[in-house]
């Protein structure tokens, strides 16, 4: 498969799980989280899907389309470990669903993204909250989900908070 095929089949997953989760969590109250910008394509999704709900954004550094950068209000800009911890008093047990976009394709990199976000989301999400990821987490306190038909398994990751 050509590397422009997987880039396709990756956005289309992406779209699809987002698409799924937001379904998922109905009626559940709470915000939504967005761990890397990029250039803003699923936060503008995600503004798009939860119209009514909150959505934050945690970014290194934003380098995003300008229609795409939320207010100050809505972002954490800096590492994920210090701007998921910084968030901890304000949202801990209350994100109805984040979405986690941060693999590098470098393994290495890619664990250690993994378990920052294994060890500092679980913390902020309500029960019953989605988390979805490009990335396998690992999370003691949530199930795993299979993905929405049509996504390869693997492809992408989706995990409900229990409790």
């Amino acid at each position: 498969m050509s590397r422009l095929d997987s880039f396709l089949r990756r956005l289309q997953a992406q779209r699809d799980c987002l698409d799924h989760a937001v379904a998922l969590i109905g009626s559940l109250p709470g915000p939504v989280f967005e761990l890397g910008l990029g250039n803003g394509r699923t936060y503008d999704h995600l503004r798009e899907n939860c119209p009514d709900r909150e959505v934050f954004v945690f970014e290194r550094k934003v380098c995003a389309h300008p229609d795409c950068v939320p207010d100050a209000e809505h972002l954490f800009e800096g590492p994920v470990d210090k701007t998921l911890a910084a968030a901890r008093a304000r949202f801990a047990g209350r994100v109805a669903l984040a979405h986690a976009d941060l693999g590098s394709g470098r393994p290495d990199v890619d664990a250690r993204t993994a378990a920052t976000i294994s060890a500092g989301l679980p913390p902020l999400m309500a029960p019953g909250g989605i988390i979805v990821s490009d990335q396998e987490l690992s999370f003691p306190a949530a199930e795993a989900l299979p993905p929405p038909a049509g996504v390869q398994p693997g492809r992408y990751f989706l995990y409900r908070r229990l409790g």
